[in-house]
């Protein structure tokens, strides 16, 4: 990165009991070599430090991936306690495994984006950088 432009910071976590994150993983693998700073918190991660982690890194992007099918619980938790802190500018998405008919559901508690298996991380490299990219 040349000039002020400021990187893209993105926080990834596992929330809930899931313990599995290969895909977290290979997705802060791609970020990170697509020039965006990331943040890993690792695994079983409640919302509540999620929250206290994307505050303290003031990252511009929270990704969650969940396997556990606690998604309806705990990612509109995590978007709400963001709002509750004065975040509501964090753009949080989120990857795992989320049944299709779930996804309208985390759409309207505010998370911007879902991405299933096999996605391609450039997919959500692509999203990420549009969607953040201009505000640096």
């Amino acid at each position: 990165m040349t000039g002020k432009t400021k990187r893209i910071r993105v926080l990834v976590a596992k929330p809930g009991l899931d313990g599995h994150d290969r895909g977290a993983k290979v997705v802060a693998r791609a970020l990170r070599d697509a020039g965006m700073e990331v943040i890993y918190t690792g695994l079983r991660q409640t919302p509540e430090m999620i929250v206290k982690a994307a505050l303290q890194e003031d990252v511009d992007v929270v990704g969650l991936s969940i396997l556990s099918g606690a998604h309806k619980e705990l990612l509109p938790l995590i978007v709400e306690d963001l709002r509750k802190k004065g975040r509501e500018d964090v753009l949080v998405v989120a990857g795992g495994v989320i049944p299709k008919e779930d996804i309208p559901l985390l759409e309207q508690s505010g998370v911007a984006a879902i991405f299933g298996p096999g996605t391609l991380t450039q997919q959500i490299i692509d999203f990420i950088t549009q969607k953040v990219g201009g505000r640096g």
